[in-house]
């Protein structure tokens, strides 16, 4: 970044109205959008990464907004009005994702979601059966259908399962193809007018007066307004926020000849979570056996995770199978104490778009839209 011709400025850096740190979900919906709310705006999105470094590219591709289970946690934890809000803007936000790029292009499926409970498990299954009613009453008004969960214990023989005692639906869930997604919004990005730069590490933002300046590792540019979208590493640029990280590491299996497992699965609270993706098997989770040790924005796998991942898949997915594993990574997520994300100007002409509390799949596009409307207001 040191050595940057006088084209290389004049294209790419200089004259930025808007400028974007974090191209991944919820930056990129933000670059659209900013561009749709003011056409005549020049954005740019810095990424620092060849590919976005937290989850974005790195999720398991869960198109959800809750199981029962979570939902019962967050709503004792944030009362039923907060509840409700942010399942409608994870509902609404997945309706904004599909309407933007369409169904087919981010191969969305709407084939379900299942609540895995194991025999140990016995009274929290219980109470989340004795709760289906409720909550499909109360989430009806925003799924806009009244059937959303329902029984399905019937269903695990078939599934060739082991060690789960009962099993709930989300009949409102649905998957689709995380590389897919973001490959789609930066073409769309770059279709729309949008400089998406990667290899671009922001290391400081000082706000000044009608303006923002953003320094990178060579040369400094100013922008009219600086959204910052990074989500888990967005204490490093903005240190007051209620941002906490969640490592998330995933792996995935060998083709595995006639697998069948339809559908999005969720296992022990969410805490881990597996689907099928072509004939592998996708698994992750594993942060809530060392909550200190994965609240990290470092990347890497740890034995104890990685063990208990193949212990599940080994015991519980496929029993008495021993496939091989192709594929190992994690991602970083965003978590803090309450529900909703972090949407708000921080300093004059200062926006942050951060904090999806592991629902960034759902919520990306809602948070870009919502971020993209404030800068555009100011």
């Amino acid at each position: 970044m040191d050595n940057l011709s006088y084209w290389e400025h004049r294209a790419f850096l200089d004259e930025a109205d808007v400028v974007i740190v974090g191209g991944g979900l919820v930056g990129l919906t933000a670059a659209l959008y900013t561009r749709q709310l003011q056409p005549t705006a020049r954005v740019l999105v810095l990424e620092r990464d060849p590919l976005p470094n937290g989850a974005s590219t790195k999720n398991a591709g869960f198109a959800c907004f809750g199981s029962i289970s979570e939902l019962m946690e967050q709503e004792e934890r944030g009362g039923t009005a907060a509840l409700l809000g942010v399942v409608r803007a994870r509902w609404e936000g997945l309706g904004r994702l599909r309407a933007l790029l369409s169904d087919e292009v981010i191969s969305y499926r709407p084939e379900g979601g299942y609540e895995l409970f194991r025999p140990e498990d016995e009274a929290l299954a219980a109470t989340c059966q004795a709760r289906i009613g409720y909550y499909n009453h109360l989430l009806a008004p925003v799924i806009g259908r009244a059937d959303i969960f329902r029984e399905a214990t019937g269903q695990i023989p078939a599934l060739g399962l082991a060690g789960v005692r009962t099993m709930l639906e989300n009949t409102a869930e649905g998957s689709l193809d995380t590389g897919r997604l973001m490959q789609a919004l930066l073409r769309k990005a770059w279709a729309a007018g949008v400089t998406v730069l990667h290899g671009c590490p922001v290391q400081r933002l000082e706000p000044t007066a009608g303006a923002v300046r953003v320094h990178l590792a060579g040369p400094m540019l100013e922008a009219g307004q600086v959204l910052l979208a990074t989500n888990a590493f967005s204490r490093e640029l903005v240190p007051a926020l209620d941002v906490v990280p969640g490592r998330g590491q995933v792996l995935v299996t060998e083709p595995i000849p006639g697998l069948r497992l339809p559908g999005t699965f969720h296992y022990d609270k969410g805490y881990y979570y597996f689907r099928q993706v072509g004939q592998r098997v996708l698994l992750g989770g594993g942060r809530n056996l060392d909550f200190a040790a994965e609240a990290t924005t470092a990347p890497g796998l740890t034995p104890r995770v990685q063990q208990q991942l193949e212990r599940l898949l080994h015991d519980v997915i496929l029993p008495g199978r021993r496939p091989r594993i192709d594929y190992r990574w994690s991602g970083v997520m965003a978590f803090g104490s309450a529900l909703e994300p972090i949407i708000r100007e921080v300093q004059p002409n200062l926006f942050v778009a951060v904090r999806c509390n592991g629902m960034g799949v759902a919520l990306g596009a809602g948070s870009g839209w919502q971020a993209a409307e404030l800068m555009s207001e100011g």
